[in-house]
């Protein structure tokens, strides 16, 4: 291509990212940004669609570049990459200057992961930051890229994140290890500026995902982003003909009905009319997705049939199922879905709803269960504002990130 014509088209990315950058305002700073070590020269941040990986890139640029032409956005959506390689790019933004180059949704681009490699290979002063849907298994299914990327997951909004937007405090983040040995004193550390019981509620119905703050139905937009994780995200990337888009999603939507409880796999492929390998598939790739959570027994994993199927965040029940979102999956999930992050979540036993990294019982309790203590499990509590001694307060557990 002629050098006048990659002048012209570099000059419309350098505007488009000054007005991308400009127009960026992240309501909350999100822990992430300071979790990454931005010194690795390839980065790969993946994230459920709809948790605000664009704005977390630009956020980026905006916090250490501006809009200074050594950092430069470019989303693999632009019609221009249909007919040129990222590898020719980033030798023409490199040639100019360039030094960091920010890749929104790389994997819409063919060839993308040896592209990236190409680029690390023969560009070795120039680093990229890519963005990439949570289906995506970079170390697994990438061996070009398994010795040289560094892979980070951007999650949905903590109700942490949640308060403190709500607020407008800046209240930290605290460890499991910190919750269970100082609850008391960090809950009344933050019980002195709000009450976060007020606000948990509405985490739980419409928090998690950050475009509840966008002036449009949020239901109506989650839904448009589930289809999107499904028609996209799963079978864009595990190469699912078009035609099985139907099971998929009625298989998701059987799941939500049926609540939290262990998959009849039998009947599920009589449903959908598939095999029963072809459902724990789709289970697989649901999970990927962050659409589900699979809870299994102690020492199991998939392909083991889980115990327990729920969906992966609160705000997902009322927006597939909403006639049917009991109290005690309502904490559940959210119960699973915070712990995730850090930590590995088990079936209980018969004193326990859960058990957490193999050894800490936990037990969820909607308001007004009868409490029998055993002082080897932890109970975790829906509307108590402080806890005690074994007792916590659910809300603080929000606090995890």
């Amino acid at each position: 291509m002629p050098d006048k014509t990659i002048s012209n088209k570099m000059e419309a990315f350098y505007r488009t990212h000054a007005y991308l950058v400009e127009h960026t305002n992240a309501p909350v700073r999100r822990a992430l940004m300071d979790e990454i070590d931005w010194n690795d020269r390839l980065i790969g941040i993946k994230g459920t669609r709809g948790v605000g990986k664009t704005t977390f890139l630009l956020q980026y640029a905006k916090e250490k570049f501006g809009t200074d032409r050594s950092c430069l956005f470019i989303n693999m959506n632009n019609f221009y990459f249909s007919d040129h390689s990222i590898v020719d790019f980033a030798y023409e933004f490199h040639r100019r200057g360039g030094k960091v180059l920010l890749i929104d949704q790389v994997f819409k681009h063919p060839g993308w992961s040896q592209e990236l490699r190409t680029c690390h290979d023969r560009f070795p002063k120039l680093k990229i930051v890519f963005t990439g849907s949570s289906v995506m298994r970079l170390k697994e299914e990438n061996a070009e890229l398994r010795d040289i990327v560094k892979s980070y997951n951007l999650r949905g909004f903590s109700f942490r994140e949640y308060l403190n937007l709500m607020t407008g405090n800046n209240f930290p983040a605290y460890s499991l290890e910190e919750i269970l040995s100082d609850h008391e004193h960090i809950a009344k550390t933050i019980l002195s500026k709000t009450h976060p019981t007020t606000y948990l509620q509405d985490y739980l119905h419409h928090g998690f995902y950050p475009f509840f703050l966008e002036k449009r139905n949020f239901s109506e937009n989650l839904l448009k982003t589930m289809n999107m994780m499904i028609e996209v995200d799963i079978l864009l990337i595990k190469q699912i003909e078009l035609k099985y888009l139907h099971k998929i999603k009625r298989l998701l939507y059987k799941l939500a009905v049926d609540g939290p409880q262990a998959p009849n796999v039998s009947q599920l492929a009589a449903d959908i009319e598939t095999s029963r390998a072809t459902v724990m598939n789709y289970i697989k790739y649901l999970a990927d997705a962050r659409l589900i959570n699979m809870i299994f027994p102690a020492g199991e994993d998939f392909p083991k049939k889980p115990s327990k199927i729920m969906l992966h965040n609160s705000n997902l029940m009322y927006s597939i199922y909403p006639v049917k979102v009991e109290d005690q999956d309502l904490l559940d999930t959210f119960f699973v879905n915070t712990l995730w992050k850090d930590h590995k979540v088990n079936k209980g036993d018969k004193n326990s709803t859960f058990i957490v990294d193999d050894v800490m019982p936990f037990k969820i309790c909607p308001e007004g269960t009868k409490i029998k203590n055993n002082p080897g499990v932890t109970y975790i509590l829906h509307k108590a504002e402080l806890g005690r001694g074994n007792l916590i307060p659910l809300w603080l557990l929000g606090f995890l990130y």
